[in-house]
């Protein structure tokens, strides 16, 4: 059967949450021995689906998901706040700076420094206290019916590690120094299964600027 092209960004949208969830389920249930290699080899599987959350809020920022506004917003709204208690319309807002105002000082994901002082920077930009109290309620009640090592290991430390996968190859790595365009922006050398992994093709940083209505699953076309 063909799928509507204009229901693919909600199927895609649809299967990054549903992995995520599914992921953290069991994740967080699990009986797990620190001697089991798996147990990390599932931190770095669970810090990808996270990012892949943000990446799909990402795309509703841009209206890729659907056509249909309410239903657009809603995978945003929803992927976000599963994020880490985010709020969609001041990501949105900040985002939307970014893309008109790269590389000034009204861009809200710049700052002319080495990677660990724009880092925080970049980070105390997006983190609020509102956010960081959401965070924290959360942890307390699911402490109740969950052990702390999993809470810790499978949903506070992805979800960190998953800033720095973010910072690194959607801001910092395109973004630092000077660059012969006005997107102020590099890109990674073709490599689809890297690009994949590392960021959702979100390397792909220059071709995300020149068409930033192109949703993430479809970025390597553009490399092509």
């Amino acid at each position: 059967m063909k799928i509507n092209q204009s229901h693919i960004g909600v199927l895609v949208a649809s299967t990054v949450i549903i992995c995520w969830f599914t992921s953290i389920f069991f994740l967080l249930r699990w009986n797990f021995e620190w001697t089991n290699p798996f147990v990390y080899l599932m931190v770095f599987i669970q810090m990808h689906l996270y990012t892949g959350l943000f990446i799909t809020a990402h795309d509703a920022m841009h209206g890729t998901i659907s056509s249909d506004k309410k239903l657009n917003d809603f995978f945003g709204y929803l992927s976000v706040f599963l994020y880490a208690g985010f709020f969609y319309n001041k990501l949105y807002n900040k985002h939307h700076k970014h893309h008109n105002h790269v590389h000034t000082e009204e861009d809200p994901d710049f700052a002319p420094h080495g990677f660990w002082k724009w880092y925080f920077s970049f980070m105390m930009n997006y983190v609020t206290f509102i956010q960081l109290i959401i965070m924290a309620l959360a942890f307390n009640i699911l402490k109740i019916w969950i052990d702390e090592k999993n809470l810790l290991i499978f949903w506070v430390l992805p979800s960190l590690l998953s800033t720095f996968q973010l910072f690194y190859f959607g801001t910092y790595q395109p973004h630092k120094g000077e660059h012969d365009n006005e997107y102020h922006a590099s890109t990674l050398r073709k490599n689809h299964f890297f690009a994949f992994i590392t960021c959702y093709f979100f390397g792909y940083h220059l071709e995300h600027h020149q068409k930033p209505g192109m949703p993430w699953w479809q970025l390597y076309k553009i490399k092509e």
